[in-house]
């Protein structure tokens, strides 16, 4: 097998392939693999599933041990795809606190940082091309019935 990252690699069904795609991605691909799913309000508004993360997300924890928690983004670890969140640490024995890490799969963002302009600029764009979408659908279906 080839040890460079290949572009053209579709999929396999061998886990250890998988694995080496994930381990060996540059890091503008990682930052797909860094993202999560949105809150129902959020999908609901901006006509997409899921979404890159990034610092100032405000996430939810769905899994482990902080399971049902939120707090803002903190870093994001494209090397490690982990997350982590302010205010969730862990104690050690002597008494001082370490981060704590999350998979991204792991999290659901409840709200998106207002910081990057760019960003929520072209997430209102897909909202409003799914909600004219959805208006002339309804009104199909409407003079119908």
């Amino acid at each position: 097998m080839n040890k460079k990252f290949s572009q053209h690699w579709k999929a396999s069904k061998q886990i250890r392939k998988q694995r080496k795609y994930l381990a060996n991605a540059p890091l503008h691909t990682k930052n797909k693999f860094v993202s999560s799913n949105l809150s129902k309000s959020l999908r609901k508004s901006y006509g997409i599933r899921s979404l890159p993360l990034r610092k100032n997300d405000e996430v939810k924890i769905l899994r482990g041990k902080f399971d049902g928690k939120s707090g803002k983004i903190n870093s994001v670890d494209l090397k490690k795809t982990r997350v982590t969140i302010e205010g969730i640490q862990n104690k050690k024995k002597d008494g001082t606190k370490i981060n704590v890490y999350f998979h991204p799969s792991n999290l659901q963002i409840i709200n998106i940082g207002s910081e990057d302009k760019k960003r929520i600029k072209r997430l209102g764009k897909k909202g409003k091309v799914e909600n004219k979408e959805s208006k002339t659908e309804e009104k199909k279906s409407g003079g119908n019935e």
